[in-house]
């Protein structure tokens, strides 16, 4: 039967059908779909794991034991857990192992935009990269067999667009895998220096025998239209290619990226009179056919920034201009993101505004804590280092500083990696104060669970991680629960926690609006009654539900859930709660 799949529910398909045992994630645009879907086949381990690394240690522990495993990541979730993936190149697999990674170009929900294709050869390890959802579920089943064959964890390269489209997509039935045995044996699995020499011979090896097989598989292939121009592409941009030139020109599509082949490519490049390298990002294609003497053209042309268009594509191949087209008379409004209606970090925010302090920020829905009008945190680095970082800033300039200075970090976050760095706090002597935002739910990717719900991915209830003592554990002495709803409360403890001489935990707890228990709680909406002075206070929270038409505050109350935190703003209680 053939069904409209994502990308992301295409992979997670394919892993099911290739008899996937163990899956170990941790949630991240774009990826985060295909663990969410392989949730809904039986007889499964799923899981999220704290952090990435440790979800990649326990795939590679499963492909130890024997079984078929996978874990999946964002780009910048590979940097995390990179420590692992390079020794697994050494160990190699006994049941086969996949890695997914999403690349998100154009940073649609990311703080960079780095190509994870380096890392394939790096690390040395065989990457896919598919084009479309159908080849998401071949190429996961692929990825399974070339695993075993040759030994090696095996990339399969996602971006946002193949991540998040939809295409036809065949089911057909699950494999019939079996546990392979499981063997002591030291010399493959225990990386001490003089058994990782002897490994790092059978990667070498395995590398050769991996680029005789890209020249052979049917994964690249070559697609002959009788025209003088070649392009030579790969995943989504193969796919924009194909849209904005069509038959004029001959094709090379390549599903291994690495090791790319190279007796395929100059055979293929030497019939035209130019070739073309369609690939976003960085130039990997490219450099690799010029360093076999094949000349191609690509980044002179084309933009290492951001996703390609078909406009673009056809504009620089063919030197066409795409069919002219209407242009709406008036200026598009512009929408910048905005937490939601009753978001509970906005109360954080518009305290820690309104007393001027510098705030470490990390990877969250609160980044956007760094926008108008709150523009309240300074700095956005990546998971965990609010909280490392403010220890940095506090120790190069003093205690003065440091009592201007707090940082902001998701519950999710802080369990991901925020640990380590209040670690280093109390162990280095540190006086910060960091505040936990804690909404009960891994809210930016899409409400996933972690270890601080109480919850598997599954909804099976499981122990709870409770984060006053676990910061009392690691040595913090002051832990102070908050709701930032309690707007001068909230901010009585934060002037209090900063001018402390000792480090200290504010722990700002209320649940994700969007979490059904607070869609119930949350009722009516929130009125402007004519005691209003006109101060616009209230405007500075940056809820989506206020704004002003002309010089009055209005509510809409299709946005506004009732949530209250602008009645507790206004000064001279001019907002009060309508009903239901």
């Amino acid at each position: 039967m053939k069904k409209l799949m994502l990308g992301n529910e295409a992979v997670a398909r394919g892993a099911y059908e290739a008899g996937v045992t163990v899956v170990s994630s941790y949630p991240g645009t774009p990826s985060t779909e295909i663990t969410e879907n392989i949730v809904k086949y039986d007889n499964i381990f799923v899981e999220w794991a704290p952090n990435e690394k440790v979800a990649c240690e326990t795939a590679l522990g499963a492909s130890i034991a024997g079984a078929r495993s996978m874990t999946c990541m964002k780009h910048v979730g590979l940097n995390v857990m990179a420590d692992p993936v390079f020794t697994a190149s050494y160990t190699g697999v006994n049941g086969g192992m996949v890695m997914c990674v999403a690349d998100d170009q154009g940073m649609h929900s990311s703080q960079n935009e780095q190509d994870s294709r380096h890392y394939a050869k790096a690390a040395k390890i065989l990457m896919l990269e598919p084009s479309d959802s159908a080849e998401c579920r071949d190429f996961t089943k692929e990825a399974y067999a070339f695993s075993e064959k040759f030994d090696t964890p095996v990339f399969i390269r996602l971006s946002t667009r193949v991540s998040h489209s939809q295409s036809l997509v065949e089911e057909r039935e699950k494999e019939d895998y079996i546990l392979k045995d499981y063997d002591k044996n030291p010399a493959k699995y225990v990386m001490m220096p003089g058994n990782a020499i002897k490994r790092h011979v059978v990667v070498e090896d395995r590398i050769k025998a991996l680029k005789e097989m890209s020249e052979t598989t049917e994964l690249n292939s070559v697609e002959e239209n009788g025209a003088k121009i070649g392009v030579i592409s790969a995943g989504i941009a193969y796919m924009y290619a194909k849209e904005a030139l069509g038959d004029k020109v001959d094709y090379l599509k390549l599903g291994v990226i690495y090791p790319l082949p190279e007796k395929k490519i100059k055979e293929f490049a030497e019939k035209y009179d130019k070739v073309y390298v369609v690939e976003e990002l960085d130039p990997i294609i490219e450099e690799h056919c010029k360093s076999i003497g094949v000349d191609v053209i690509g980044k002179d042309v084309f933009t290492l920034q951001g996703e390609y268009t078909p406009t673009m594509i056809k504009k620089a191949v063919l030197g066409e201009d795409a069919a002219p087209y209407e242009e709406i008379g008036e200026q598009i409004p512009i929408r910048p993101p905005v937490m939601c209606a009753g978001c509970p970090h906005r109360g954080v925010f518009y305290v820690l505004k309104k007393l001027g302090l510098i705030v470490s920020g990390d990877i969250g829905c609160y980044t956007l804590g760094a926008t108008p009008p709150l523009q309240s945190v300074d700095t956005t680095i990546c998971m965990g280092a609010s909280v490392s970082a403010a220890h940095g800033m506090a120790k190069a300039r003093g205690a003065e500083f440091n009592k201007k200075l707090v940082s902001v970090i998701g519950d999710s976050t802080f369990m991901h990696s925020g640990i380590t760095g209040l670690v280093d706090i109390v162990y280095n002597k540190g006086n910060n104060t960091v505040i936990i935002l804690d909404n009960s739910i891994t809210g930016m990717t899409g409400h996933q669970d972690n270890p601080t719900t109480g919850y598997t991915i599954r909804k099976e209830p499981t122990k709870q991680v409770n984060l006053i003592t676990l910061c009392k554990a690691i040595g913090i002495e002051n832990v102070v629960v908050a709701d930032p709803f309690d707007v001068k409360n909230f901010e009585k403890i934060v002037k209090e926690e900063t001018e402390r001489e000792a480090p200290s935990v504010i722990i700002a707890q209320r649940p994700c609006a969007l979490l059904p228990p607070m869609r119930k709680k949350y009722s009516g909406h929130c009125e402007i009654t004519d005691k209003c002075k006109k101060c616009k206070l209230c405007m500075k929270l940056g809820c989506p539900a206020i704004s002003l038409a002309g010089d009055t505050v209005k509510i809409d109350v299709t946005q506004c859930n009732g949530c209250g935190l602008c009645t507790n703003v206004c000064p001279f209680g001019a907002i009060e709660k309508g009903d239901k």
